[in-house]
Parts: structure tokens; C-alpha cells; sequence
């Protein structure tokens, strides 16, 4: 089959690297000098687990001067820069192809489905700390590296599905297609939004969490109150959230940050509004009180 992947960074580079390196087939889409430096020199990857070491040729391209056909696509952009992929998308696509989304921010997939009706879109998560160190080289600051995907609706679902989960595998990129993407796809929420909140209003590293005191009782409060709210929505984790995601932060270097936190502190626009604003609405609606959630929102400017 062959793969594009939208968004060089710490999660569309990975992905590119572990299955380019695999042999299968990939393009990665991105822009300005990291794209420069990965048709030049490919991926040097920093990782925990294979150590430090570079995957060339990588196929890289702009979305310009993209000309394939994919079949599967992963969208691993940041939630402010999805709009603009979607004209690209839809000028690339055949009637078979399947888009997976991988972005922060709950309920993508859903989003996107109503702009994409002519194709197949999931909604997905990653569990991955990846970052870009400099251009063409990107740092995995973890050990984990899984991928969940899966369609809203049983009727959608369709073995290619089940294809993309091998060629991942095969890759070793642990891959999960859901029974409940919704579930699992809030799971992942419930780490990264409290994770990107806690971090942004202590202005820390994972380092700080992953110690007794003050950033990590806040990290637990805000996860709890995710897991209200997921009850109040009809969801039901079958995992303790707390944790399944302490285990998941202390596991991480303690130079780990969020890419939300790493956007505020070079004064990028950030996701804010979908990691931290949308859990004070979704509260409102379903009615159920999140006062971590809401502190820290109004610290940072938030009106309902």
C-alpha cells in the first residue's frame, strides 16, 4: 500500500522513519527547512530504544509538488493547521482511501468525516514523546510508541483496516484497530490535556510531575475530573486513567514536554483551546464541575 503522511514532526517523522526503514511505502508532507533537511539527508532519528541513527532516502515532499495516489493517510498536524489540509486531501484521495487522523485534540475524526464524505475517516491517538531537535533529526524522548485507530460505526469498518495494523506492527510500531475508538481515543485525552494543562500553568518539564508536590497532585485532579466527564458522556474506561497515565508520565524522560507547551514557550500558536478551553464547554454541557480545569483555563485568559 502506499502511506502519505501529513506532518514531518515528532509523530508523522517517527511514523515515516520506523516504516520507510520497514520497507514500505512513504511519503512524508512538510515544509521549509526540516523538509530540505529530510530530502537531503533523511530522518536522523534519537531514540530510546534503537539509540541514534539515520533512515535514508525518505521520500518527502510539499503538498505542491505531491503527485501520488495514497492509499492510507495519517494527519499529524496540529489542530489549528488541519483546515488547510483538507482541499489537499481531497485532491489526492482515491475512493478507496482511508484516512487516520493523529492529532491531539478529541474528536477529530468526526470533524473531519463531515469535510472527507466521499472516504473512509477514522478517529485514532498516538502514544508517542517526539519532538523535532532540529531540522531533519527528531528526538523520542519515551519508550512507547503505540498507534490506536478505529471507526465510529461497526458498518464502516473495512480489512484494509486490519492491513495498516500489520504493516505497522511489522514496522515495531505497536498498533491497536479499536473496538471503541471513542473510548479509546478520550483514554489518550485524559494524558495528553491534563498533561499539556498541568505543564503549561507550572511551565515544566515531566521531570517536575513525576515528583511529589504540588504539579503532580494537579496533573491527578485533572484527570479525575476527564474521567466524570467521560462518565456523564456515556464512556467507561476500562483502565484506572490514573494510573495507567502516572505510569505512562514517570516512564518518560524528565526532559519530556508537551507540543502545546513547546509552542507557548516560542510563541507558536498552540492548541490550548482543544487540549484546555474545550474540557471547561464539554463540562457546561454535560454538567459536570471540573475547577482544576476551570483554574487553569482562566489563568490563561479563558471566557466562557
Amino acid at each position: 500500500m502506499k502511506y502519505l503522511i501529513i506532518g514531518g514532526g515528532g509523530t508523522g517523522g517517527s511514523i515515516a522513519a520506523f516504516m520507510t526503514e520497514a520497507g514500505h511505502d512513504v511519503t512524508v508532507i512538510d515544509r521549509g527547512p526540516h523538509l530540505e533537511a529530510i530530502q537531503r539527508c533523511g530522518l536522523k532519528m534519537e531514540t530510546i530504544r534503537q539509540g541514534n541513527y539515520t533512515v535514508y532516502p525518505v521520500k518527502a515532499s510539499t503538498m505542491e509538488d505531491y503527485q501520488g495516489e495514497p492509499d492510507v493517510i495519517f494527519t499529524c498536524v496540529k489542530g489549528y493547521s488541519l483546515p488547510e489540509t483538507i482541499p489537499f486531501i481531497k485532491k489526492v484521495v482515491h475512493r478507496d482511501t482511508v484516512v487516520i487522523p493523529l492529532l491531539n485534540i478529541y474528536g477529530t475524526g468526526g470533524k473531519m468525516q463531515a469535510l472527507l464524505p466521499d472516504i473512509l475517516v477514522t478517529d485514532g491517538c498516538i502514544y508517542i514523546a517526539a519532538e523535532i531537535k532540529a531540522p531533519g533529526t527528531i528526538l523520542q524522548a519515551g519508550d512507547i510508541f503505540r498507534v490506536v485507530y478505529g471507526v465510529r460505526s461497526q458498518e464502516d469498518f473495512r480489512p484494509v483496516l486490519a492491513e495498516v495494523e500489520r504493516d505497522l506492527e511489522d514496522s515495531g510500531i505497536t498498533a491497536i484497530v479499536s473496538d471503541d475508538i471513542r473510548r479509546d481515543a478520550l483514554q489518550k485525552f485524559s494524558y495528553v490535556s491534563p498533561m499539556a494543562a498541568c505543564g503549561a500553568y507550572y511551565d515544566i518539564d515531566a521531570g517536575e510531575a513525576q515528583q511529589p508536590g504540588p504539579a503532580r497532585d494537579t496533573f491527578i485532579a485533572l484527570m479525575e475530573e476527564i474521567d466524570a466527564l467521560a462518565r456523564a458522556m456515556g464512556i467507561n474506561f476500562t483502565v484506572d486513567i490514573v494510573q495507567t497515565n502516572l505510569h505512562i508520565l514517570d516512564s518518560l524522560s524528565p526532559i519530556a514536554s508537551t507540543s502545546m507547551q513547546r509552542d507557548l514557550r516560542q510563541g507558536r500558536e498552540s492548541e490550548m483551546d482543544g487540549l484546555i478551553f474545550e474540557v471547561v464547554r464539554l463540562s457546561r454541557q454535560y454538567g459536570v464541575p471540573v475547577p482544576t480545569y476551570e483554574m487553569i483555563a482562566a489563568s490563561f485568559g479563558f471566557t466562557p
